[in-house]
Order: structure tokens, then C-alpha cells, then sequence
């Protein structure tokens, strides 16, 4: 249990109202998910001077959090440590302790069922554990990235049932995560917050809460409205990395390198924004929020084939990497994919993180096995492939080290996320064959015929 979690509550009647004791950042903050989202928000909170809880359901995540220890490579222990021994950050899995916080916080993951439909299990999981303890004056904030319409026909109703109103008896608000790990640049707190509140009370206890801690906040007119921002981001760039993906499948056979095309396009200073090709979305947000909207907007007889269409690219872009190794394969060791041995060079979704969901490389991997290659992989970040839903055999398979003994002995290395501390110029030593899906190679100044664009 939380070490805060026994303290008696404190007398609500001498209390300074809710947003006095936001602002005088007194309020007890819940944070509910502590994975990508939800650990660095807590830390933030803490580094601003409030008292966090994290709660999660991962008995070792709480282990390691009240040790001071992290789990999550771009959030170093260093940060984490300090909070924790000054009694600012500690972590739960008892739930029942959330009655004694004043904000609760919830980052849960919104996965896709396999029919590509909205997966609610864990937002409606944790809004009756929120409702089974909820009190008067709370304030309750979903992060989690859904269709519009989630927190107020969704979460409200559950978390009413106790016969407690939003609005009248406890307030409730949306504001949709931004993070994007690993990035050095925006981290939380440099990452204007959108909200919208259920009533205006609830945008007004959530503006105060999040002007404590981030550069901006951007109020908007509903919960529908922020929900909708949330997934109009994501789409916007799932769509422009469709169009950069089905550009390259063009130019490539036309003997044109999409890479070139790009780097030089961008230098007009207006009109134009460089989107990258790769082999296959990955992530939590852009492989799923574009059909969360797809989903709902059925509701209304809506077709979104532009949309659809995106996803359907992106979605086609592993079998076309098979498609050129194995090309390229024959093409320069005369070679079939059955039974040749392939060093795939990373398993993250995106460079410089230990981030698998929903990664491209898991299917690659799948893919390749399944038509007779071996396969081994690289990756700095990932030493142990840990469990998933879609990839579940895949579970515990280590990585290898990359040196020059086990990249000549691949018939092909195949790379599929440009960490910067993989060794490129090793690799082009010492490769019979590269195909690159993300112009590493190019960017680390090695080509050649060896090197391959996928």
C-alpha cells in the first residue's frame, strides 16, 4: 500500500476549495497508468511540488517506483529517485487509496480490438475502480486517447452510478496526451495541454491544474472537442506517412530515391512539411487513433475512406520491405528467402526508445519466419522482447551483440529502426547485404551497391 494511503483524510471543512489548494499545489494527485504517458506526468507533477500516487495494476512497476528505480529507458533514475526520497512520488496498486486524492489522472491504454474497434476495457475497468471510492470535490482527468464522445458517454455514466453528479458533486475534464518519448526537445512540461471540461467549472480546475506544470494550456469548448484534437494529430501524420510510404513504392520504380526528394523539398520555406517513409507505423497513437475515428463516425453513416485508405498503406508497408529482400536477396547472392539468415537491426518502433507497441518489427519478424528465413535482432534498447498481445511467441527472445563476426554471417542485415548508437559504418563494413528502411546508411554516409532502400 501507499505510504500516504493509511493517513487519516484531512477536514474538508477548514479546506480551501479545490482550486485554492491546486494552485497552492497542496492537492494530492492520483496518476492512474504508469507506463509512457503516465510515469512522466507523476514525475512532473512531483517536480512542481505536488504529493503523487501512482497507481498501476504491475506489481513490479510499483516495486521499482518506491525503490526510486525506473523501467522506462529515457526516464533515468535520476529523476525519479530524489521524488521518491522526498516524499514527493510514491506508487500503489491499491485502488481503495484513491479516495484520498484530490485529482485523479487517468492514463490507461485504448488498444484496438483485432476487428480494429475501440478497445475500452481498461478506461472502464479503472472508471469503476474510480467510482467505487469516488468523493464530493474531486476532480477526474482522462489522458488516454480515444474517439470523441468517451468521457462523457462513457466514463460518466460509470463513474456516476454511486449517485454522485459531475458538474454538481465532482468534476470531470479531458486532456489529451502528447508525449512522444524519447524526445530531448518537448518533454511534458514543454508541451502545451489542450482540455476540455465537462461543465465549465471542471475546464476551470484543469486549467489551473495543468497551467502548474507545462508551458500552455489550450482550453476548448467540450471533452468531444479535445478528444477530437487528440485524434485529428494523430491523423494528420498517419496520412502524410501514407502518402511519403506509397511515394516511395512509385519512385523507387521509377530508379528515383524518395529520400532525395524529400530532403530537397523541404528547403521551400512554405507550403511544404518532410513526412518520412519507413516499414510500418508503430507506437501507441498513430497506428490506432485514425480508427478510433473511423469507428465512431460509423455512427453517423460516415465512410472515411481517405482515412481507411492511410491505413491500408501503412498497414501494407512490411510485406513490401519482405517483398524488396527478397528481391534483393536473389538479386545480389542469388539467394531465396527460405533459409537465409537475416540480422534485423532494431525492434523499438522509433529510434533512441525501448518502445515496442505496435512495432513494425514484430511483424517483419513474423513475416520472415514464416517464409523460411532465420532471424536474429539488434537492439540496444530492447535485450528481451517482453510479451504482446499479437506477437505473443516472439516473448523472450534476446538480442544479439552487432559485431563483425555475426553481421558477416548474415545473409542480409535488414534495418528497421535508426537507433544512433548502432555502429553503421560497421555494418557496412562488413555486410554482404543491407537493405535499410529508414536511409541510416545514407545519413551515416555509407553506400554502395550492398545498400539497399526499402
Amino acid at each position: 500500500m501507499s505510504r500516504r494511503a493509511a493517513q487519516p483524510l484531512r477536514s474538508r471543512a477548514k479546506a480551501p476549495d479545490l482550486a485554492g489548494r491546486i494552485a497552492a499545489r497542496t492537492a494530492k494527485v492520483g496518476v492512474i497508468g504508469l507506463g509512457y504517458v503516465g510515469l512522466p506526468l507523476a514525475c512532473l507533477f512531483a517536480e512542481k511540488g505536488f504529493s503523487v500516487t501512482g497507481f498501476d495494476i504491475d506489481a513490479k512497476k510499483i516495486e521499482f517506483l518506491n525503490a526510486g528505480r525506473s523501467y522506462i529507458k529515457h526516464i533515468p533514475a535520476g529523476r525519479i529517485r530524489p521524488l521518491v526520497k522526498g516524499g514527493k512520488l510514491d506508487a500503489t496498486a491499491d485502488f481503495a487509496a484513491l479516495k484520498q486524492m484530490d485529482v485523479i489522472i487517468i492514463c490507461v491504454p485504448t488498444p484496438l480490438t483485432k476487428f480494429r474497434e475501440p478497445d475500452l476495457r481498461f478506461i472502464v475497468t479503472t472508471g469503476e475502480a474510480v467510482a467505487k471510492v469516488l468523493r464530493k470535490g474531486q476532480l477526474v482527468v482522462l489522458e488516454s486517447s480515444t474517439y470523441p464522445g468517451t468521457t462523457t458517454e462513457v466514463l460518466k455514466p460509470i463513474l456516476e452510478r454511486g449517485g454522485l453528479k459531475s458538474g454538481r458533486d465532482f468534476h470531470l475534464a479531458y486532456s489529451p496526451e502528447r508525449e512522444d518519448p524519447g524526445n530531448e526537445k518537448f518533454g511534458t512540461a514543454a508541451i502545451p495541454k489542450v482540455i476540455g471540461g465537462d461543465g465549465a467549472t471542471a475546464l476551470k480546475l484543469a486549467k489551473t491544474l495543468y497551467d502548474g506544470i507545462v508551458v500552455k494550456t489550450v482550453p476548448v469548448s467540450s471533452p468531444e472537442t479535445a478528444e477530437a484534437i487528440k485524434l485529428t494529430e494523430n491523423i494528420f501524420r498517419a496520412v502524410n506517412i501514407a502518402m511519403v510510404n506509397e511515394l516511395k513504392v512509385i519512385f523507387d520504380a521509377m530508379g528515383i530515391d524518395v529520400w532525395e526528394v524529400i530532403e530537397a523539398a523541404k528547403t521551400k520555406p512554405f507550403g511544404f512539411m518532410p513526412f518520412y517513409p519507413g516499414p510500418g507505423l508503430g507506437g501507441h497513437c498513430i497506428p490506432i487513433d485514425p480508427f478510433y475515428l473511423t469507428w465512431k463516425a460509423r455512427e453517423f453513416g460516415i465512410n472515411t475512406r481517405f482515412i481507411e485508405l492511410a491505413g491500408e498503406i501503412n498497414t501494407l508497408m512490411p510485406r513490401y520491405v519482405v517483398g524488396r529482400l527478397s528481391e534483393a536477396l536473389s538479386a545480389h547472392a542469388g539467394k531465396a528467402l527460405r533459409k537465409a539468415k537475416v540480422l534485423m537491426v532494431g525492434l523499438a518502433y522509433k529510434k533512441n526508445v525501448d518502445d515496442m507497441r505496435e512495432s513494425p518489427s514484430l511483424t517483419l519478424i513474423g513475416m520472415l519466419e514464416a517464409a523460411g528465413a532465420v532471424v536474429d535482432y539488434h537492439d540496444p534498447f530492447i535485450p528481451r522482447i517482453k510479451p504482446s498481445r499479437e506477437h505473443g511467441e516472439l516473448t523472450n527472445r534476446r538480442s544479439v551483440p552487432l559485431n563483425a563476426k555475426r553481421i558477416a554471417a548474415a545473409d542480409a542485415v535488414l534495418i528497421v529502426t535508426d537507433h544512433d548508437n548502432v555502429d553503421y559504418q560497421l555494418i557496412a563494413r562488413h555486410a554482404r547485404l543491407v537493405v535499410d528502411t529508414r536511409n541510416a546508411m545514407a545519413k551515416a554516409g555509407a553506400r554502395g551497391t550492398r545498400i539497399v532502400k526499402a
